[in-house]
């Protein structure tokens, strides 16, 4: 497993988080509707993009690492599988589940989403799914290493505790069920938190800061 239980997928799936992020956008109406009703809708939505969203495509282009054609592309995907424009936090654990059938997702995927929810709303916008993965997909070692720091810092208070470190643990192994391997011991969680403070909290305080969390891990990638 990568010390980053986030990007950890298990030996038996061909997808990684990220792709399984990316699986988000296809549109689940697709099966039962014919591929030429289909094209002409997609043909609309996406026109509609550059009609009616023209200076906000223009900003995330500005603000993210796609280009303009390709947020036309993940807009029209959003929309078909979200019409309201946002996504939940039920639909969001509904889509990721499927990914995970052997075990239990949702407490991950309620912090997943958490990342995702910069705005602490209640809801990811377009925009909020965007920029989460414009980072994940194509940002440096630092963009990468914060946004997996603040998924790690619950209550985002600045630094990450034990106790948040177990429930993401936890989670994670909840999330794999009987896919790890070999079979897991029940205080498999708590050894890992315990393995990982003792590399990242350099000052022996019992948190991790930002700074310890990113040089630990590049010293661990090197």
């Amino acid at each position: 497993m990568y010390l980053l239980g986030f990007f950890y997928s298990p030996s038996n799936s061909k997808h990684s988080i990220k792709e399984q992020l990316m699986k988000l956008l296809r549109c689940s109406s697709s099966k039962s509707t014919s591929p030429a009703i289909q094209n002409s809708i997609e043909d609309e939505i996406e026109m509609a993009t550059v009609r009616h969203r023209p200076e906000a495509l223009e900003l995330l282009e500005a603000q993210s690492k796609f280009t303009k054609k390709e947020l036309q592309i993940l807009y029209r995907g959003f929309k078909n599988e979200c019409p309201s424009g946002i996504v939940n936090e039920e639909t969001f654990k509904e889509i990721y589940s499927q990914f995970f059938p052997q075990g239990d997702s949702t407490t991950y995927a309620h912090f997943l989403f958490n990342a995702f929810d910069t705005d602490h709303n209640g809801c990811v916008s377009f925009e909020d799914f965007v920029m989460g993965l414009s980072i994940l997909l194509r940002g440096t070692v630092q963009e990468k290493l914060n946004w997996a720091f603040n998924l790690y810092d619950i209550n985002k208070d600045g630094c990450i505790t034990k106790e948040e470190m177990l429930d993401i643990m936890k989670a994670i192994y909840d999330m794999m069920g009987k896919c790890t391997y070999p079979v897991l011991r029940e205080d498999a969680p708590k050894q890992h938190v315990e393995t990982f403070f003792q590399k990242m909290d350099k000052n022996k305080d019992g948190v991790v800061t930002i700074d310890e969390f990113i040089e630990s891990c590049q010293k661990v990638s090197r």
